[in-house]
Parts: C-alpha cells; sequence; structure tokens
C-alpha cells in the first residue's frame, strides 16, 4: 500500500526589524502594521528589534553591533529569517544575509507575496508577476541563496517564482512581455471608460487606507459579493458597479486596491492602469476606519498617493467607516473633503446619509431642464430617464410636459 505523506507549506518563523530615525510611536505603528502583513502572508512573529539611529545603515540597515545581537535572538527564538520594515537595497540583502545566515526579507517582498496570492484576474496576475520580477532582477543574487535555503514561504509564491533562478537577461525579456500585455489589457480598459463616459453615467472610485471596509460598503451598497475579511489586501483586482440611488439618479462604483504606507514604487508602476481608475472618475469616495489610532496618518497616505498617482480637482467624501465598533475616534474630521458622513458598512448605519449625500453632488452637477416635447418626441423622455433625474412627466393637449435633471454635457440635446 502506497504511504501517504501530508504536504505542508513552509511557515516563515521570523522577527521583525526596524530602525527608528523619528517618533518612537511612529515605529511602533509601522511595527504592528508589518506584523498584520507577516501575518496575512502566512508567516509566524516570534519577536521585534528596534536601532534607534539617525539614518538606515546603507550597508547592512542595521549597525553591526545590533546585528549581532538579532543573530543572538534569531538562535534563542529559532526563527528562519527575519523582515526589514523597508526595502532594502540589493547590498543590503546580501551584507545581512552573510552576517545572520538566514533568510532576509523586508516590506515590499512581503506585500508582493500577499498581491501573487490574491490575484485573481488575468490583469492582476499579470501587474504582480510585472512588479515581482523588477524588484527581483535587481537582486536576484542576494534572492538565490535565501530562497534555495527554505525552499518555500514568504516571498516565493505567485507567478514569478519559477524564473527567480534564470539569469537577468531572460528577466528582462520576460518584463518586456508583461509590459506589452498589460499595454492591451490598458487599451481594453480604456475602451470600457470611454462607453461609460459615452453612457454619461458618474463614477465613484472608493478608496483608502487596506483594511478599511472598502469591499464592504461595495457589496452593502450593491451585493457585488466580493471578498471582505479583515485582512490586509483581501481584495486585489478592482470591481465596477452600478448603483440607482433612492432618487432614481444612477452613479458607477469602483473598488480599488487598498493603500498602504511605504507603498512599494513597483507596485505603484505595475498597477497604475488600476490606481488611475480614480483618475478618471467624477466622485472619490475615501473611507477611512475611524477605529484605528492611526487613523490621521493613513488618511494622510491615502492623499499622498492620489496626488502622485495626478489625481485632483475631484470632489472627495470621506467616509468614516466601523461606527459600529465602539473603539471608534470621538471626534472625525477631514479638512481636505468636500463632504463627510460617518457609517457602518457592515450594519448599514448611515448609508441614507452617504446615499442623499451622493444625490445632492449628482444633482449639482445637473442643469433643471422644464420644457414640453411634442408627442413625436416622447422617445427623448425615455433619453432623460436614462441619463438624467425626471422630476415630473404630465401629458397635455399640448404634448408631454417635463421637469427634470439632465447632465450639463448632454443639456444642449433637450433645448433645440
Amino acid at each position: 500500500m502506497a504511504e501517504l505523506f501530508e504536504m505542508k507549506e513552509v511557515e516563515d518563523r521570523v522577527l521583525l526589524l526596524a530602525v527608528s530615525t523619528g517618533s518612537e510611536a511612529d515605529t511602533e505603528a509601522c511595527l504592528e502594521e508589518l506584523a498584520e502583513l507577516v501575518k496575512t502572508a502566512g508567516g509566524l512573529v516570534l519577536g521585534r528589534v528596534v536601532q534607534n539611529r539617525e539614518q538606515i545603515h546603507p550597508g547592512t540597515y542595521f549597525g553591526k553591533g545590533k546585528l549581532d545581537e538579532v543573530k543572538a535572538l534569531l538562535w534563542e527564538t529559532e526563527a528562519t529569517g527575519v523582515v526589514c520594515d523597508d526595502e532594502l537595497s540589493p547590498a543590503q540583502l546580501k551584507n545581512m544575509e552573510e552576517a545572520l545566515d538566514c533568510k532576509v526579507m523586508d516590506r515590499t517582498m512581503v506585500i508582493l507575496d500577499i498581491f501573487a496570492s490574491h490575484a485573481n484576474t488575468r490583469e492582476g496576475k499579470l501587474q504582480v508577476e510585472l512588479a515581482q520580477l523588477r524588484y527581483r532582477a535587481a537582486r536576484l543574487v542576494g534572492l538565490r541563496s535565501s530562497l534555495s535555503r527554505l525552499g518555500g514561504g514568504i516571498g516565493t509564491r505567485g507567478p514569478g517564482e519559477t524564473r527567480l533562478e534564470i539569469d537577468r537577461r531572460r528577466i528582462h525579456e520576460r518584463i518586456s512581455v508583461l509590459k506589452e500585455e498589460l499595454r492591451n489589457v490598458e487599451l481594453h480598459r480604456r475602451v470600457q471608460r470611454t462607453a461609460r463616459e459615452q453612457g454619461h453615467v458618474p463614477q465613484a472610485a472608493i478608496v483608502g487606507y487596506t483594511n478599511a471596509g472598502k469591499s464592504t460598503l461595495l457589496n452593502y451598497l450593491t451585493g457585488a459579493g466580493i471578498l471582505a475579511e479583515d485582512k490586509l489586501f483581501a481584495t486585489l483586482d478592482p470591481t465596477t458597479r452600478s448603483l440607482r440611488l433612492p432618487d432614481g439618479q444612477q452613479i458607477l462604483l469602483t473598488d480599488t486596491v487598498g493603500f498602504i504606507r511605504k507603498l512599494p514604487h513597483h507596485l505603484i508602476e505595475a498597477f497604475k492602469s488600476t490606481l488611475e481608475e480614480a483618475k478618471y472618475c467624477d466622485i472619490i469616495l475615501h473611507v477611512a476606519d475611524c477605529t484605528n489610532p492611526q487613523m490621521e496618518m493613513q488618511m494622510h497616505t491615502v492623499y499622498e498617493t492620489l496626488k502622485n498617482l495626478g489625481v485632483a480637482g475631484k470632489v472627495i467624501v470621506t467616509v468614516f467607516n466601523k461606527s459600529d465598533l465602539p473603539e471608534r475616534e470621538p471626534i472625525l474630521k477631514d479638512l481636505r473633503a468636500d463632504y463627510q458622513v460617518t457609517i457602518s458598512a457592515k450594519t448599514g448605519d448611515g448609508v441614507p446619509a452617504l446615499l442623499e449625500t451622493l444625490e445632492s453632488i449628482l444633482r449639482g452637477r445637473k442643469i433643471y431642464l422644464e420644457r414640453i416635447f411634442s408627442y413625436q418626441e416622447a422617445g427623448r423622455i425615455q433619453e432623460i430617464r436614462r441619463f438624467g433625474e425626471l422630476l415630473e412627466e404630465a401629458y397635455t393637449d399640448e404634448g408631454i410636459r417635463v421637469k427634470a435633471y439632465v447632465p450639463a454635457e448632454i443639456f444642449g440635446r433637450f433645448v433645440s
């Protein structure tokens, strides 16, 4: 009888390393977030080490004395590797591996690994592989020893893993192929965007820090049925759904990938076409977790990321989410937003106020129309229903008397 073997994925048991160059509280918050990232990636955190320095050591991240301390802690805890809170240079990666004789990872590697696990669509998988290869191409020498030492775990998953052991020339060839495929996908996305614009249906992009509740909100409003978990980057691929507001107006809602501090440059570049959905929308729905003590910092990160993407001049509605939880912040303000509401996307509390806000914004973008259409022009009424907001419709001897709000860009169709 054949013997059965249970296949178990390698679990990384790691120490978290961080260099504190400023606020101790900020460093602690970064490490808390890094611990959540490692947990989401399937790793186990056994300890944390922080070194206070004026700046990160250019060659080894930590100073020599602190590295010796880390090496001793690795032996004591039986940890299999370390994760640094900053992106390491190829030299830092190589030197730390030689000094610690263990697997060395950084924040970027962990985030890339999570993205590799959560990408479901063709576009998402292409974007992740491109980001992985760009990151690994520059660190191929340093990564070889660490990945071959353990044979799995964080940083080794995803479509790019089988190409780690091929030379740089082959990697760059693959990067070129991926970029071309993504250009084709981006062209398709542009065609879809043009079709939406021609439909004159306004669009709102749901943005926010990872795990703020964006997907939960989209599910509540539209029944989208997308994954919503209490994890960082639970959903990766953007989803667009139509929402009919209580007054009959229609809006498209697009859920975007969550933002995070120190978002890797490779990811911003690879996911640019996805992230730029916010650039072409009419309204930004900025979802913030009002129970998180780092909410202000998270909101700042979101605004900085939007700025880097060139998103400007949009109507911003800040949605303070998770109001049903007792640990919510007592005072909620966002001076950079045009509107703000407090809701619970889980229970629906406050959602009617959000919908009223959206109705008001959309109505403000339309022009009031009052006119009598002949019965031969009855088809125009259907056009108003489709693109505008029909307030009153009366059939008289003169024709069809209409009172409505219509989008400014098509107002001319109904007055000529």
